[in-house]
């Protein structure tokens, strides 16, 4: 027999069906005769035709053509030669239909065989557990029908529907895309780009796709490139299968669909049922974002216990069944088995599952997944969800004497350990756990368990806990694993700087571009030391802004500037560590480095509240530098601190800015172009804002003042060609003279704007220097604890020398006044540091 929608392909006439970049639009006609020649090529006796499954016309029209002549087609995955070999071994396929170059070809050489098919047998498809392509599920016509009609009455497809063909071919789900499309008569854009591919998105808009089909690990993409943000006017929905879609995730799809009407369809499948069992109705998904739904039109659903008797009643656990049209006929691991008819009528998932109240399923665990210990059910699968909730990345397995987990989060042993037992009720002789360097896989990305149950403990220990607890003490109490990077967690410059001096001393040098490397990389990078280092030129900046700073508070000498470059450096420091947080419209990574910046400034504003017997509260509201408060009348806290409140507000500008999807649009396109038109901007509030918010002297504080510097510091981290740093360069030469004779035209000026010119060409010309170590022994601490020096170097002249003043020389009285400022601020970053490093030990998982 032949499915429906194969044998009615012509009555869609002009309606479009097949969509690819470049190509002319392939209408249902066009597709009904390409589909009928191929067929012939085939011949009529019932053959096994094995087809490489690329997202390409003639692979879809040999699979239809196949279909329509009433042959069995196995589905293997494109380019995978073992997989090919292995199959032609077990089931001599009697035709091949696979690309070589850029060429099709139909090969008929395969191994005769008298093994004859079964007239019911249609396509045969990969178990998704199937290491070696050994086993594969027998699907007959009537699966297929039943499967694609179900798809298009419950997601109600029209022939105005366009969908997005992201999912192979050999993957059920990716079929089901294919067959439920053709059955409604709808049509499909096959865009042969991967999600992260530039112009992804653009061809979903441009081809008018109104509904798009994905894996959990589409989702996660989509997240990652700003999918919520772009506006695609044509979609109408989105569908998930193939694995649990985090809640989280879930609630954020739906609310960002509904908002439009649109719909998230989550669903719940297996391959053994063709494609899809269950679904979750849309108006339902926002407060069932854990579920999989009910069961799809013409099947049922059900819970049986141990003993198979079926469960009535609600909220209690039993194995998931399924009965429906489009239940497999079978499994086949050899070409005998492919004459075999139809052999189960239920499907037993292996899914442990409840059914809610409300008459929706939520899976559970896994049947075959459990352990018996001491007359407890200890599934396997909650044991991990526990420890996930815990941020330990981990597989765990197990038989009814013991349960083994193997992780590769960089937790301690004992620290699983105790997780497991908190988890499962048992003893800790039952229980082990062993770190490991990455967790077995199958070629799908899911954990392979064969080789856990095996040989459990045989994987070696890896030795990385020195690097991991530089990591884990610099992001405390933010957990970290191995796969993580300085740049993945959302590192600000602080953090750069302590992580900067740790990897150092652990690993005898800093290693390139160390940031982007995953921790795990980091740790094996170790080597003997050199007489010289290279380091960051950002990082000498830092330690002479700093020591400027210093020196001017304390001489009073005409060379300011160590702040200005501070902000400078604050534009870089967001361009390298959190532009991808701030392209991708993550804010909260973008906010987290805040709480390292103001948890010692509100140290002080609690110390001056007591001093002064009244709360400053301009300061805790970090807006003392808007010119509406004094220090003089304690509603503020001194000058100094403007930095603190200024870095805070141009975070906020930052994260604001990025919050609009057409600003993260334009800067996704190119940042160094959405760098030079923000400085451009941030130049014109230079100078009009002190016209429009009139401080006096105070406006060298605000913002206005300032922004533009940080814009500098985006623009020259992403200027990567010589061009585009001769255009920075050459506009700080004008720039910089301009605000330095409008700036009040006074030596002090005009050495402040050429510092920033100096530090402006080092960072576009010479981001690294080789220095001596002698000098990088200092240079690195001094950055390290630069924010700490400037928040408390003037508790040194202004309390501590105090009574001294008048009593020493001036020249002793300013140097006592330098080194002890920049020794109070390594005294207190030290102290800061070891109090986040008994923190990180002492505080339990949780």
């Amino acid at each position: 027999m032949v499915p429906s929608f194969v044998e009615a392909l012509a009555s869609g006439g002009n309606a479009p069906a097949l969509l690819f970049p470049c190509r002319p639009v392939i209408t249902y006609g066009e597709l009904a005769r390409r589909v009928g020649e191929q067929a012939e090529l085939f011949g009529s006796e019932k053959r096994l035709i094995a087809i490489e499954t690329y997202l390409s016309e003639h692979a879809i029209i040999a699979y239809l053509a196949a279909l329509k002549r009433g042959h069995a087609v196995a589905l293997l995955p494109p380019g995978d030669v073992a997989a090919a070999s292995r199959f032609e071994e077990q089931y001599h396929p009697d035709i091949g239909f696979r690309r070589i170059g850029e060429r099709w070809r139909t090969d008929h050489s395969g191994i005769p065989s008298a093994d004859r098919l079964h007239p019911d047998l249609a396509v045969l498809l990969s178990t998704s557990g199937s290491t070696g392509l050994g086993k594969f599920v027998r699907l007959s016509e009537k699966n297929i029908s039943a499967n694609a009609e179900a798809i298009v009455q419950y997601l109600g497809l029209t022939i105005s529907d366009r969908g997005a063909l992201i999912l192979p071919l050999h993957y059920s789900y990716g079929l089901s895309v294919l067959n439920s499309h053709l059955a409604a008569r709808a049509s499909l854009f096959v865009s042969g780009k991967s999600i992260l591919e530039p112009g992804f998105i653009e061809g979903l808009r441009q081809n008018r796709c109104t509904n798009l089909a994905g894996v959990p690990y589409s989702f996660e993409l989509l997240e990652q490139i700003g999918f919520r943000d772009e506006s695609l006017p044509d979609l109408r929905m989105m569908t998930v299968a193939g694995g649990k879609l985090s809640p989280n995730l879930v609630r954020l799809c739906h609310s960002h669909l509904s908002k439009d009407d649109k719909e998230l369809f989550v669903m719940y499948g297996q391959t053994e049922a063709t494609a899809r069992i269950a679904f979750v109705p849309p108006e339902l998904v926002g407060e069932n974002p854990d579920s999989i739904g009910v069961a799809i039109p013409d099947g049922e659903l059900s819970l049986v216990d141990e003993n198979g008797r079926t469960i009535g009643a609600a909220d209690t656990v039993g194995e998931l069944v399924y009965s429906g049209p489009n239940v497999t006929m079978g499994y086949a691991s050899s070409r005998a088995d492919l004459g075999r008819g139809a052999e189960l009528t239920i499907l037993k998932t292996g899914d442990l599952a409840v059914r809610k109240n409300c008459g929706l399923y939520r899976i559970v665990g896994r049947r075959s997944r459990l352990s018996k210990i001491a007359g407890l059910r200890i599934g396997h699968d909650a044991l991990e969800h526990a420890l996930s909730v815990r941020g330990i990345n981990a597989a765990v397995s197990g038989d009814d004497k013991s349960i083994h987990a193997v992780y590769t989060s960089g937790h301690s042993e004992d620290a699983v350990r105790q997780a497991l037992l908190d988890a499962s009720g048992l003893t800790a002789l039952h229980i082990r756990a062993q770190s490991v360097e990455a967790l077995p896989r199958l070629a799908s990305g899911k954990i392979d368990y064969e080789p856990l149950r095996t040989s459990l403990g045989q994987q070696q220990v890896r030795h990385v806990k020195s690097v991991h607890d530089a990591f884990r003490e610099a992001f405390f109490p933010h957990r970290v694993c191995d796969d993580d990077s300085f740049v993945s967690l959302g590192g600000g410059s602080l953090r750069y700087v302590q992580l900067s001096l740790s990897l150092e001393r652990i690993l005898g040098y800093l290693p390139e571009d160390w940031e982007r490397e995953p921790i795990a990389k980091l740790a094996v990078m170790r080597r003997e030391k050199t007489e010289t280092q290279s380091l960051g030129t950002d990082l000498i900046i830092r330690v002479s802004a700093i020591l400027l700073v210093v020196i001017q508070h304390a001489a009073l000498w005409p060379v300011p500037g160590g702040a200005a470059a501070m902000v400078m450096l604050i534009g870089y420091s967001l361009a390298r560590f959190q532009s991808g947080n701030l392209l991708a419209g993550h804010h909260a990574s973008v906010f987290r480095p805040l709480a390292a910046v103001l948890a010692p400034y509100y140290l002080i504003v609690a110390g001056y509240t007591i001093a002064w017997g009244e709360v400053p509260w301009a300061s805790v509201f970090l807006v003392g530098n808007f010119g509406t408060a004094d220090p003089a009348d304690h509603t503020m806290l001194p000058f100094l601190y403007w930095f603190v409140e200024a870095y805070v507000q141009m975070t906020l500008i930052w994260a604001g800015l990025f919050a609009i999807p057409a600003v993260r649009r334009f800067a996704r396109q190119d940042p160094f172009w959405f760098g030079v038109a923000f400085l451009v901007a941030a130049l014109a509030l230079r100078f009009i804002g002190p016209l429009a918010w009139p401080t006096g002297d105070r406006q060298i504080f605000t913002v206005p003042w300032v922004l533009y510097l940080s814009a500098f510091g985006w623009s020259l981290f992403f200027a990567d060609n010589l061009s585009k740093k001769l255009l920075l360069l050459g506009a700080g030469a004008a720039i910089f003279p301009l605000v330095a004779y409008f700036g009040g035209n006074w030596i002090g000026s005009w050495i402040k704007y050429l510092l920033q010119f100096a530090c402006l060409a080092a960072l576009l010309f010479a981001p690294r220097i080789e220095l001596p170590r002698k000098i990088v022994a200092w240079v690195l601490p001094i950055s390290a604890a630069s924010y700490h020096i400037y928040l408390f170097h003037r508790f040194v002249p202004e309390l501590i020398l105090l009574p001294m003043d008048g009593n020493l020389p001036a020249a002793l009285l300013t140097t006592t006044a330098i080194i002890g400022g920049i020794t109070i601020g390594l005294l207190v970053h030290e102290i800061l540091k070891i109090a986040l490093q008994w923190l990180a030990t002492a505080k339990p998982i949780s």
